[in-house]
């Protein structure tokens, strides 16, 4: 009787630990919004043309470099911008990296919630100087 009590305790305990550890940090909170999802330190991805690193700083601010498609990411970036940020769009999750290169915006959009699973995790979109949008190119993650 003391051996399966001992057993039981003991299976209760490695379960809870197991459990403990599964645990996820509590959501962060950024301009007052709370976000469910982490955002990755590194981001590597590819579309079409480009392949996009994103860096977050020691600064807090995250570093965008850009190769072409077929390039190796090993190679000079053909496009480097410091000092982005990192937006919040709702409290489902999804953000948006942004980036100013003498007044093009760069924007790569995260999409956790969206109503298709066939849409891609990530999204380009380049703005020029005018508002116009010149680039919308579907990504997919290459390292995250």
């Amino acid at each position: 009787m003391i051996k399966k009590l001992l057993l039981g305790t003991f299976c209760i305990a490695q379960f809870s630990f197991i459990l403990a550890n599964d645990l996820k940090p509590s959501p962060g909170n950024a301009n007052g919004i709370e976000y469910l999802q982490t955002v990755p330190k590194t981001v590597i991805i590819k579309t079409k043309k480009f392949k996009i690193r994103i860096d977050k700083q020691p600064n807090g601010n995250y570093l965008y470099q850009s190769w072409g498609a077929n390039t190796k990411i090993t190679a000079k970036p053909s496009m480097i911008i410091s000092n982005g940020d990192m937006i919040p769009d709702g409290s489902g999750g999804n953000y948006y990296f942004e980036f100013n290169n003498n007044g093009t915006i760069y924007q790569v959009w995260r999409n956790y919630l969206t109503n298709s699973s066939k849409k891609a995790p990530y999204t380009l979109v380049v703005i020029d100087s005018n508002g116009k949008e010149v680039v919308r190119q579907d990504a997919q993650v290459v390292k995250n």
